[in-house]
């Protein structure tokens, strides 16, 4: 549009300059009268203004931009309030905008904010220019449309029509909250979603260009920047919490880019600066007067540009982020806590204070740990600069013992957060920390979170393991070899081990660690001070220390050659990427290349300890046993077949014997690595393990049939000789000797109190001849693999399998026999059931071989286990260890018998002696019975939950009588009861459909328990005596459909029929209240009876009104917005 000038330019200068002074008036933050006009007509949004410019050219200007008559209200100057910013005075309130350009703002349109921003449609830095240059033509309605999506983003279908613009912003607020719909709580901040999460990322960018694009010129004129802060700062107060939230966001975010723009003009005020000293500083010939002035008027508009930047953040802080800190919305708190993080980082000359640090200090005490999280990350940056540790001191000494606290959080995400900005308050604040804050972070190393443990091994790297080359400058071993740089370190390190006391951790320690720093992996180091002399500069390692050495050594071999973390930590099953498979190959070449010649050496050396022998013997399990060949190391291999063989003769101890076992298995089995060597190397040990426990066991028997008694070296052999043989039957197959008849002869003469054997000898026969089973079933297998028939092999195994079967049986009912081979007869019978199960029916010529357990070794097997798992009695004067290791041995003894079930080998009824202690014994097995539950009603959902029947009515007999047949319904035993059943009810979870069949055939059984007798054998007038199982019963009615209800209900009166006295009683109590729970929501006035028609009117009453109760419950988050 071409305007035409009615006056001269110099005229129309004067008369701008009278408006402005009597109709606008300065906000908050103070700002001189000028450019208004100039900076909304701008050519360009991101171009600087001129530093000076003529009155002519500032008049030709001002005519050529529309003049503006609204203007902003006046507050007094430095006061904080909670006013709008920029109301509109009462007594000159701003004219309408122009009516010609007025349109409304219909959010359906395509072309608005909201709808370009949440599909899409163009960028946002188009968005922003195009929304600009609307600005530049109608200032008005662009801000319209502009505030509309700001009320659009926060879910509201509310429209902003051009009338409202003369209406005052609380009322505008309150217009849009009346029009706003709150019964799905859904806005688009919380909404799931790919588009919707986009458009929350969009939406905060949007914001922050807009101000990038404006921060020139617009946002100086003194009208978009009071609006849109006026209108933020009156929705970041409302009590809608959409409006709260999205408001909050908003106006965070628009301070952020506030300090972007801050940052910017400092950075052109210090140019100019500099720029202006440096031409005062040349000579007066060489000085430029005018570009003096030039530049100090550039200077003086910079720092008036500043001044106001820094007034709207000090506004904005007191009027929205001092109320929404504490707001009742956690995300709320947490957005404010994230940008105040970021304000203080990069602005920190005005924000880096503990004015504002107050803030985040207070917030650590949050009950929300994603807002303690925010606050951690917050301080982070500000602890990792070191220019900026000054102006923390006072913070931390404040807050220091919190943040130490904090790395104990329950919430893992917060404490990984906290220990990490503890090794930051370490790095730069050192004698801050006290040696008892340290000492908490230490014990972290053992957390089950591996997160958590690896942040506090980097604690430790900073604070203790910290390498210095100087320190083994002049350290060498006895024979003059130059120790290591990681010597102290790894001397530290086991120092560390031994004084946290917790030697069964070592491979938590060293997962710790072993990403972090590259001394766990120094297998040089570790075996030098293992093997080589100290010099005599140095200490030697003493027992302790050496055993500590060697489980951390062997610990972190595993780890390398694995690349998985110990149990406990990290997921069951992780699957490594191509980088990780990469690292651990190599990382397995290089471990195997070094301790191929060196553990001859180290075996040597510690053959005789039971403990270091165990760990080192492990170590082969994790070479690459290729490297033998590849590097021509048979030498090494034939060395250490030969110690393993040494060490097995020599030692009896369980994990020395079973480690042996397992590496033999691994270089002697395997088909790709097995060789002429192995082989016999692995015959001669075998061999050599049978001929000691022949003679152990000839010997022994000799002197028994002579009438004499066995002398302790006797039972030594026997004992120890048949321990080798059941722990080595478990990986390596003895069938070249006859072994089962000479160890099954001393399992029969047991059984048949032939001869007295020693207990550990048959308990460790019982476990060889089980295994001698499953070598026989495996060749046969093998021998159908390779189309070889097995039929001549299947009777024999079916005979020793029955034998074997019956034996095990009295052993486990000999109650007076000793306890230690009928626990491993129960282990066996319930192992072997797994094998010999309906899997072998496969195939055709091994169904013989499948075992059926009958109803008298179910029985017998439920029995040992009650007597084991559930028995009351049990010694109080056992230690903590003592128990933990009870309790252990006892979870096993349940876990057996519940994978019978679990595998369908036992029917779930046989479940229901396990699942009524459910709710007892919740603390020591309530995961086992927990997962067999869940498994049962996977099998059947049916038998499923009639035994969960017979096990409640199990429990309900055994509960104490009032009068002899009369339960006592006010007793802790029938509560209790209730919370069992509580428990079955909530295992069936929500789908009603699924469990129908289930449900009903629950509810069928315990009515029918529940009624009889239906006639009371002692009180003819009385109830069923069981009658009170209806209100146990009554907890599973939730679960039913409405439609079965009414059957269940009417299956019950004809069960009860006429025995419903006339008269109410206590005793019939349970009946109303099970008719009742059946009848809750029915409006079918004849399914009544009268002895509930108080209750059913009162539930009536509410249906009829149209009453919800969750209709009644209001949002606690809108409760209070403050």
């Amino acid at each position: 549009m071409q305007w035409t000038l009615p006056f001269p330019a110099k005229e129309i200068y004067h008369i701008l300059q009278q408006i402005c002074q009597k109709q606008h008036q300065r906000l908050v933050y103070p700002n001189t009268r000028r450019r208004a006009a100039a900076a909304a007509a701008s050519t360009s949004v991101g171009s600087t203004t001129p530093a000076r410019r003529s009155k002519r050219k500032v008049a030709e200007e001002a005519a050529a931009a529309r003049v503006e008559t609204a203007s902003p209200t006046s507050v007094d100057e430095g006061t904080p309030k909670r006013t709008r910013r920029g109301a509109a005075s009462k007594k000159q309130p701003p004219p309408p905008p122009i009516v010609e350009q007025q349109q409304v703002i219909n959010e359906d349109d395509d072309d608005s904010l909201y709808n370009a921003i949440l599909q899409g449609k163009c960028s946002l830095q188009q968005l922003v220019d195009d929304w600009i240059e609307d600005y530049k033509g109608n200032r008005d309605s662009a801000l319209l449309r502009l505030n509309q999506f700001f009320i659009s983003g926060s879910g509201c279908k509310g429209k902003i029509t051009p009338q409202m613009a003369t209406m005052e912003q609380p009322a505008i607020i309150r217009k849009m909250t009346e029009e706003f719909d709150e019964d799905s709580g859904e806005y688009p901040l919380v909404m799931s979603g790919q588009q919707w999460k986009k458009f929350k990322g969009n939406y905060c960018d949007f914001v922050q260009t807009l101000v990038k694009q404006c921060q020139y010129s617009i946002i100086y004129d003194q009208y978009l920047m009071d609006n849109v802060i006026s209108l933020l700062t009156g929705l970041s107060d409302s009590q809608v919490r959409a409006f709260r939230h999205t408001a909050t966001l908003a106006a965070m975010k628009l301070m952020t880019a506030l300090v972007d723009v801050a940052l910017t003009v400092s950075i052109n005020l210090d140019n100019t600066q500099r720029q202006y000293d440096s031409e005062r500083q040349k000579t007066s010939v060489k000085r430029a007067a005018e570009r003096l002035e030039a530049l100090m008027g550039k200077r003086q508009e910079l720092e008036e540009n500043m001044d106001e930047i820094k007034n709207m953040l000090t506004y904005m802080f007191k009027s929205v982020f001092v109320h929404r800190y504490r707001d009742t919305l956690p995300e709320i708190r947490a957005i404010c806590m994230a940008e105040i993080g970021v304000w203080m980082k990069k602005f920190h000359q005005n924000f880096l204070d503990d004015s504002y640090l107050k803030y985040i200090g207070w917030t650590l005490h949050d009950k929300v740990g994603e807002v303690r999280l925010k606050c951690l990350q917050a301080l982070q940056p500000l602890y990792a600069s070191e220019e900026l540790k000054g102006k923390l001191e006072l913070f931390t000494s404040k807050f220091k013992d919190r943040i130490v606290a904090m790395t104990l959080d329950k919430e893992y995400d917060v404490a990984v957060q906290a220990v990490k900005l503890v090794i930051l308050i370490h790095k730069y604040h050192r004698e801050i920390l006290t040696d008892k804050d340290c000492e908490l972070v230490y014990e972290l190393v053992y957390s089950s979170h591996r997160a958590v443990a690896q942040a506090a091994g980097e604690f430790l790297n900073e604070r203790l393991f910290v390498i210095d080359e100087g320190a083994v400058e002049n350290i060498r071993t006895a024979r003059g070899k130059q120790r290591l740089p990681n010597t102290p370190l790894i001397r530290d390190l086991v120092q560390f081990f031994i004084e946290s006391e917790l030697h069964e951790h070592g491979a938590y320690l060293v997962d710790s660690l072993i990403e972090s720093n590259p001394m766990m992996k120094d297998w040089e180091c570790m075996t030098d001070l293992l093997l080589e002399e100290p010099g005599p500069a140095e200490e030697p390692l003493d027992d302790k220390q050496e055993s500590s050495l060697i489980e951390i050594m062997v610990c972190a071999v595993r780890q390398c050659a694995t690349g998985e973390p110990p149990i406990g930590r990290g997921p069951t099953r992780k699957i490594l990427s191509a980088k990780e498979l990469k690292q651990v190959s190599d990382d397995k070449n290089r471990l195997t290349e070094h301790f191929i010649p060196i553990l001859p050496a180290l075996l040597t050396r510690f053959k005789a300890d039971p403990d270091k022998v165990a760990n080192l013997l492990s170590l082969p399990q994790y070479f690459d046993l290729e490297i033998y060949t590849t590097s021509r190391q048979e030498k090494s291999l034939d060395m250490l077949l030969e110690l393993i063989k040494d060490v097995v003769e020599q030692h009896t101890e369980m994990e020395v014997l079973e480690t042996s076992a397992k590496t033999l298995e691994i270089i002697c089995c395997d088909d790709a690595r097995k060789s002429s060597r192995t082989e016999v190397a692995l015959m001669n040990v075998l061999e050599s393990l049978w001929d000691k426990a022949l003679d152990g066991i000839i010997d022994y028997e000799n002197n028994v049939q002579d009438g004499g008694e066995a002398d302790e070296d006797d039972l030594y052999n026997i004992n120890m000789s048949l321990r080798k043989i059941s722990v080595f039957y478990g990986c390596h197959s003895f069938d070249k000797w006859d072994v089962w008849a000479k160890l099954f002869r001393i399992i029969k003469t047991t059984v048949d109190n032939i001869a007295e054997y020693p207990a550990e000898s048959v308990k460790h026969a019982i476990s060889a001849c089980y295994f001698a089973l499953l070598w026989d079933l495996k060749n046969i297998q093998e021998k159908g693999e390779h189309g070889v028939s097995g039929t001549d092999d299947v009777p024999k195994l079916h005979r020793k399998l029955n034998d074997y079967m019956a034996a095990m049986k009295v052993l486990v009912s000999h109650t007076e026999a000793p306890h230690s081979f009928r626990e491993e007869a129960y282990t066996s019978i319930c192992d072997g059931l797994i094998i010999f199960c309906e899997q072998l029916n496969t195939q055709k010529w091994m169904e013989t071989l499948v075992y059926q357990p009958d109803q008298d070794l179910q029985r017998l097997l439920n029995k040992f286990m009650q007597d084991n798992v559930f028995s009351e009695l049990r010694d109080d004067e056992l230690d903590e260890h003592a128990r933990i290791e009870l309790l252990h041995k006892m979870r096993n003894y349940l876990a057996q018998f519940c994978k019978l079930i679990v595998y369908n080998v036992m029917p779930i009824s046989a479940a229901a002696d396990v699942f009524k202690y459910y709710v007892k014994h919740y603390n020591d097995y309530g995961d086992i019975i927990k997962a067999t539950l869940g498994k049962a009603r996977e099998i059947n959902k049916v038998n499923c939950a009639l035994t969960m029947i017979v096990s409640l009515t199990s429990v309900f007999a055994d509960l104490p009588k009032v009068n002899t047949w009369m339960v006592d319904r006010q007793c802790d035993e029938f509560n209790a009861l209730k919370d069992l059943a509580k428990r079955f009810a909530l295992s069936f979870g929500l789908d009603a459909i699924k469990n129908r069949e289930a449900i009903t055939a629950l509810h069928r059984e315990g009515i029918l328990y529940s009624v009889n007798p239906l006639e009371n054998p002692i009180d003819s007038t009385g109830p069923p005596p069981n009658l009170a199982f209806l209100e146990i019963l009554a907890e599973f009615t939730n679960k039913l459909l409405k439609q079965d209800k009414r059957v269940v209900l009417q299956y019950l009166d004809s069960r009860v029929g006429s025995a419903v006295p006339s008269s109410q009683g206590a005793q019939w109590q349970p009946l109303y209240t099970y008719r009742n729970s059946l009848m809750h929501g029915e409006s079918d006035k004849d399914n009544q009876p009268q002895f509930s028609k108080r209750a059913y009117t009162r539930k009536r009453q509410v249906q009829d009104g149209d009453v919800d109760q969750d209709d009644v419950d209001a949002d606690p988050d809108d409760a209070d917005a403050n």
